[in-house]
Parts: C-alpha cells; structure tokens; sequence
C-alpha cells in the first residue's frame, strides 16, 4: 500500500468502528483516534513518511515486526505494546483493516464493561 492510502485506509476502518472518535491533542499534524477516551491508533506524517501507529500485543507485535519489513516498534510509543505500519508493497488493505480493528479491540477489552460499545470476544468475529 502506498502513502496517503495506508492512512486513508486506516482512518476509514476506524470510523467504522463503534464508539470512535478523532481528535487532534497533538496539534494539526496528528490525528489521534480514540473509543471511549482511550486511544487506539494514531496517524501522522512528522518524520516525512506517512505513519500509522496502533496497539498490539507483544508477541503479535514481535511477529508482525519479524514478517513485514513496514511494521516497526511504535514511533513515540511503548515500544512493546505499540507498532507503526509505513507505505510499502508487504502492507495490504486486508492487514490494516485487521490490524485497526485489533488495535481497537485491545483498547475495548480494558474498558468497563459497561462502557464497551461491543463485546470485545465476540466482534468481528466469524461464526464457524
């Protein structure tokens, strides 16, 4: 996936999303996507490259870092729990829209459940 598209697929995806919504704390050059206050998933161009940053569990994280040459640790973030996906042919529309949607569920499962706009179990889910 290519530049501005890798963003533009990824702020899609999570405007899908129940309960998102985006901000800009950062000032103009970031936009900051968050659920229930909480933030899942950042995007931004400050180095000159486009950037998505997104929560991931560690040993998903390390996995993904190890198979795709555009997933790193996260730009500005706990290096553990965060990774940033750049423009580049291993990036597919497929791995953003999962990526987003777990980087969300991750953020989901933490919320009260009362607070939870979906059952992080169950959504997106398929039924076999």
């Amino acid at each position: 996936m290519k530049g501005t598209k890798l963003q533009g697929r990824a702020a899609a995806r999570a405007e899908d999303l129940p309960g998102t919504g985006l901000e800009h704390p950062f000032g103009p050059d970031w936009e900051v996507f968050k659920v229930c206050g909480k933030v899942f998933m950042l995007l931004t161009q400050v180095t000159g490259e486009p950037m998505v940053i997104l929560k991931s569990a560690p040993a998903d994280g390390k996995a993904l870092q190890s198979s795709h040459e555009h997933i790193t640790p996260g730009y500005h973030m706990n290096k553990q729990h965060w990774i940033t996906l750049t423009p580049g042919e291993d990036i597919d529309a497929t791995l953003v829209d999962e990526l987003v949607t777990e980087s969300y569920l991750l953020v989901v499962e933490k919320l009260p459940k009362a607070q939870q706009p979906v059952d992080p179990k169950t959504f997106g889910r398929r039924r076999a």
